[in-house]
């Protein structure tokens, strides 16, 4: 298994994680977690957030760390702003930019009232191979961007959920399941953070039979861990495992708010 499959799982999973600094009214915060594979460190984001009445904003950046670092030094800035619905969050404007060695990308999504109204990505996926699963007009509605689409309301469930993203280049469902509560400590939270099982479901943007993809598609044992804010009543990730051949991916907080 290529180390691949560690890096589609952090950015098809994870970066949602990365947006969830705790919300307050008029007031900012900053969160910051650790990624690592089988206990080594991959890379390490920061993340600012802020709220004023029913709006927020969040930016983050990413940077490699330990050996990672060494060979291919990867780095990347996003940003997303939208409105706190009773259900989701609700993105307006979200942007996505990477460089990993020589090579970069960028992403624009343009959400209105949870459909996608202009998605751009740059340089583009060209020519796309036979085996793409393309993305129709009808996969961009009703979605949620990979960022803030993983913060939850504390009166909503969290799980069982299924939560329908689109990152600007792909759409997936990432469906979660109950599977109780766990001790969760970190600086600015310690408390019982809720548990919950991950299948991940393309849908379309992604090329059918490719190896990182079916990995994710079939593996079962996944887990995404929420801690509450009370500050805002929301419920925000705060630790992910995503179990490869090469060892555990991890993405943890290492301060949640505070």
């Amino acid at each position: 298994m290529k180390l691949r499959i560690g890096s589609r799982a952090v950015a098809l999973l994870s970066a949602a994680l990365f947006s969830t600094a705790s919300l307050a009214a008029d007031i900012e915060h900053q969160t910051d977690y650790s990624i690592s594979l089988a206990g080594l460190p991959l890379a390490r984001a920061s993340f600012h957030t802020a709220l004023e009445k029913n709006r927020y904003t969040i930016s983050g950046t990413l940077h490699s760390a330990g050996l990672v670092d060494i060979f291919s030094r990867t780095s990347g800035q996003t940003r997303v702003s939208g409105v706190i619905g009773r259900d989701h969050l609700r993105a307006n404007e979200y942007s996505m930019s990477y460089r990993s060695g020589k090579k970069g990308r960028a992403i624009n999504v343009t959400y209105a009232n949870g459909n996608v109204v202009h998605a751009s990505m740059t340089p583009k996926r060209t020519p796309l191979p036979k085996n793409w699963v393309p993305v129709t007009s009808r996969d961009m509605r009703n979605v949620l961007d990979p960022l803030s689409g993983l913060i939850i309301p504390g009166k909503a469930r969290v799980c069982p959920n299924t939560l329908p993203i689109f990152d600007g280049e792909s759409r997936l469902d990432i469906k979660l399941s109950a599977k109780g509560t766990r001790p969760f400590k970190t600086k600015g939270f310690e408390g019982e953070a809720i548990v919950c099982g991950i299948r991940f479901v393309p849908r379309a943007g992604y090329k059918k039979g490719r190896e990182d993809v079916e990995y994710l598609r079939r593996l079962q044992t996944m887990e995404i861990w929420f801690a509450k804010s009370d500050a805002v009543d929301v419920y925000a990730p705060v630790y992910v495992r995503i179990p490869t051949k090469l060892g555990p991916v991890t993405v943890s907080a290492t301060r949640f708010g505070g």
